[in-house]
């Protein structure tokens, strides 16, 4: 049976690299938990390295971080569904938010439910996701400031997850003249200017990070040290915090080439022949994990000697070629993952999670 294994020793050097490095800049930053997809032991784990805010896109993680420590911050990092406005104050004491009517929601319930309730307010920065219009900032907090029981803490912005817009000194820098704009025409003090995400950790670590960007909210660098400038592991970072376990349920040497009439594949993909191998072949091994958990594009052998062909819905096929390995029936192969990936292995009731 396939499992994921989370490796504790990894995820502790990991954060403790990047807790120096906030830390030595004096910015705050909370820990990005949406990959576990409510999994309480590693949620667990996290908070168990310290952390004193956990990031969720999703309410019911939220409540699971505080079903398991009451003390720690819980931030809901999307603009909030109407229909679970109620959960949201109960379970997050922050969230991002860009719509006015639902700040008023916010407010309302709040009052109801007797709490302070804080928000960041997102700003569109060029990635086209969410984020209030920069040309409506003014106008959109005016609104927001006198609402009872709201408490805006922070402007954000979110880079690089939905159409790649990369980070800069520049963006940064227009986020924090923002803040100074607010602060002085309505006399208000805003602590956090959040512009700090995993695609943003290269920039801190060159210190290209502008004074007043004092926030960071980070999952991906956390769990697989990857620099999204570069595609390559940070220095001094671990890559393999999660890795994929699968076994073999069948090894043999079969052509390399299929025969037959070809035709779409369950993917909607038409093979293109390679007319200079046929009548070769190779150790062709199957393993117990396909589509239906995972992307194989999101998949990286840790041996050299193993190269992915391509899965069906539940069995991927690798080439181990001359299997000079000796692999058998029953092996475990081992894969790093990409974020992606590892999101869609724990969004899988088919596949164990682990922690060692």
């Amino acid at each position: 049976m396939a499992y994921l294994k989370l490796y504790r020793d990894k995820l502790k050097h990991n954060y403790d690299f990047l807790k120096e490095k906030f830390d030595k800049r004096s910015i705050e930053w909370g820990v990005v938990t949406k990959l576990f997809c409510g999994n309480k032991d590693m949620i667990r784990e996290v908070i168990n390295l310290g952390v004193h805010e956990v990031h969720d896109s999703r309410i019911s993680n939220l409540r699971a971080a505080k079903e398991i420590s009451e003390d720690v911050q819980t931030v809901y990092i999307k603009p909030p569904p109407k229909k679970i406005i109620e959960d949201i104050i109960r379970w997050a004491d922050v969230s991002f938010d860009s719509d006015i009517s639902t700040i008023k929601m916010l407010s309302d319930e709040a009052v109801k439910q007797e709490k302070s309730h804080k928000i960041i307010i997102m700003i569109e920065m060029g990635d086209l996701r969410e984020g209030v219009v920069r040309e409506e900032l003014i106008n959109f907090y005016e609104k927001v400031f006198n609402l009872p029981n709201i408490d805006v803490v922070g402007l954000g912005t979110n880079l690089n997850c939905l159409h790649g817009v990369m980070p800069n000194a520049d963006k940064l820098i227009q986020l924090t003249l923002y803040k100074q704009i607010i602060e002085l025409k309505f006399n208000k003090n805003i602590p956090w200017i959040s512009g700090g995400t995993s695609v943003t950790v290269p920039l801190l670590l060159r210190d290209e990070i502008p004074a007043g960007v004092n926030h960071f909210r980070v999952g991906e660098a956390l769990y697989f040290g990857l620099d999204l400038f570069t595609d390559k592991t940070i220095d001094g970072m671990e890559d393999s915090v999660m890795e994929l376990y699968s076994q073999i349920i069948e090894l043999h040497e079969k052509p390399v080439i299929p025969s037959g009439e070809l035709g779409r594949d369950p993917q909607g993909n038409t093979m293109k022949i390679d007319e200079s191998l046929y009548g070769k072949t190779s150790h062709r091994a199957i393993l117990d994990i396909g589509y239906l958990d995972i992307d194989p594009k999101f998949l990286f052998p840790v041996n050299d000697d193993i190269e992915i062909v391509d899965a069906s819905s539940d069995m991927l096929v690798v080439d181990v070629g001359t299997n000079d390995a000796n692999y058998e029936v029953g092996d475990m192969v081992r894969f790093r993952l990409r974020y992606m990936g590892a999101l869609g292995i724990m969004n899988s009731n088919y596949i164990e999670k682990v922690v060692e």
